[in-house]
């Protein structure tokens, strides 16, 4: 495949992330199964909920009924707002040590007086499905993650599908967050992309956006690039969830970028709902499926 055109196009294509992810599913299901019948092995996944704030609530649900619908082994821990820094800790040890759970995903952001980075500690990182502790961050940095940030790892997945071989191109990531920003641009590094880093406090980001053939708008601000930022042709995801008034106690949802001015100039383009966050959760299962293999020292399964 070609790498964007130097010619404005006359409408970008809609990178369908609910398509990809239905496809992936396909095939985390069949090797799941497979998994089972072979080798008696079924991928567990624990879910760790503190408090009962409404999104995250909805998050954790959505993760158990993917799982439990993937013929996956599905444990959900519960805990209330005000649980103690060693409750917590002690759980998250547990479930290390179960043999039957094969992937842990704490729910964050935690309540204030609980410390991520201790619960990042005791994680194991062999389970570490969200692969946020400081060994699969290390891992992915040397090259040798299995696990690798799920928002990102669905992203490359997307260029994959859409673009092809995007070495040499140029990259532009805004955002540099531990849970995406910095997984992404490791991730584009390998895949051999000219990756720059940008974020609240670069200067020109315009200037920077221009340049990029691959944008990836990750920075949580609203609408923040316009189609006058985009280097025609370029490809465009869009990682940013942003709930947005529209007069009369209404709100929609919208990414990071303004989709319908950027979908003028762009090559192709994710949309806000429907595009990376439908592949966020798939490629949760992927590493969940992925963590239960190498734990039992068995080949890891391509995707």
């Amino acid at each position: 495949m070609t790498g964007p055109s130097s010619s404005a196009p006359t409408g970008a294509k809609v990178i369908d992330g609910k398509a990809s992810a239905a496809r992936l599913r396909e095939k985390i299901a069949a090797t799941a199964a497979a998994l089972k019948a072979e080798h008696g092995i079924v991928p567990g996944l624990a879910t760790v909920l503190v408090g009962n704030d409404p999104a995250s609530e909805v998050y954790v649900r959505n993760k158990r009924k993917t799982a439990e619908a993937l013929g996956f082994h599905s444990v959900h821990v519960e805990l209330p707002a005000d649980v103690s820094q060693d409750v917590l800790l002690d759980r998250v040890r547990a479930l290390s040590g179960d043999k039957d759970v094969h992937g842990i995903l704490v729910q964050l952001p935690l309540p204030r007086h609980l410390d991520e980075n201790a619960v990042l500690d005791v994680l194991d990182p062999a389970k570490d499905v969200d692969a946020l502790t400081p060994t699969n961050a290390g891992l992915l940095l040397s090259g040798r993650a299995i696990l690798k940030s799920c928002t990102p790892a669905g992203v490359m997945l997307l260029l994959k599908e859409y673009v092809g071989d995007i070495a040499g191109m140029e990259a532009l990531v805004i955002g540099r967050s531990l849970l995406f920003g910095k997984p992404a641009a490791q991730l584009l590094l390998a895949a051999n992309a000219t990756v720059t880093m940008a974020h609240s406090r670069s200067r020109d980001l315009p200037m920077l956006a221009r340049r990029a053939d691959i944008l990836v708008a990750a920075i949580g601000k609203p609408e923040l690039v316009k189609a006058d930022w985009i280097k025609p042709g370029a490809t465009v995801i869009d990682v940013g969830i942003n709930r947005v008034d529209v007069g009369a106690g209404k709100t929609r949802l919208v990414g990071d970028v303004d989709y319908e001015g950027a979908k003028q100039v762009a090559g192709a383009i994710t949309p806000v709902p429907g595009g990376v966050g439908a592949m966020t959760i798939i490629c949760l299962m992927q590493n969940t499926l992925l963590a239960a293999c190498a734990q039992n020292r068995l080949p890891l399964p391509a995707f």
